[in-house]
């Protein structure tokens, strides 16, 4: 049978309990955990993956990518074949006041993304507006889907033929 434990009250903390500041302790803790344990995921050095949007159109493949604070100079895109690597640093800010909690990453980041069958390369254009990347990734003309139209088999092969012996 389990028995109550008796834990002692900091002088400190005598006071108002207040649940939603433990939680935000809890998702603090939880969230060290979690970066110091799996790798890519943290602001201590580790090279991190920003979140993403990936849209195919007849003509191309539209990646955007949410960099938060990014500066265009601080951002690589490179492109070979039918893969993009875009790489760089989201430099940490100076602030003025206590920050009371960070959600938002900084550091180096990295993302691969390949697309399927072949890329034209050379087109590859990147744009950074309001903290998102967008990298547009062109498919080349023999790749973009064409409407075929149908003929119909007995009607145009007979005009046809009527044509060839006139």
């Amino acid at each position: 049978m389990a028995l109550p434990v008796h834990r002692s009250v900091p002088p400190s903390s005598v006071g108002r309990w207040d649940p939603f500041q433990e939680l935000d302790d809890l998702h603090s803790r939880l969230e060290g955990l979690v970066q110091s344990a799996l790798p890519g995921t943290g602001s201590n050095g580790a090279v991190w993956t920003p979140p993403v949007d990936i849209e195919e159109t007849e003509d191309a493949w539209i990646v955007e990518a949410d960099l938060p604070g990014a500066e265009r100079g601080d951002i690589n895109v490179e492109a070979h074949g039918n893969e993009v690597l875009v790489s760089g640093e989201i430099k940490e800010r100076e602030r003025k006041g206590i920050l009371r909690r960070r959600t938002r990453r900084t550091g180096e980041f990295e993302l691969r993304v390949t697309v399927p069958g072949e890329a034209d390369a050379g087109g590859v254009d990147a744009s950074l507006e309001h903290g998102v990347l967008t990298v547009r990734i062109p498919k080349p003309e023999q790749a973009r889907s064409r409407r075929v139209e149908v003929q119909s088999g007995s009607e145009d092969t007979s005009a046809d033929q009527a044509s060839r012996s006139a």
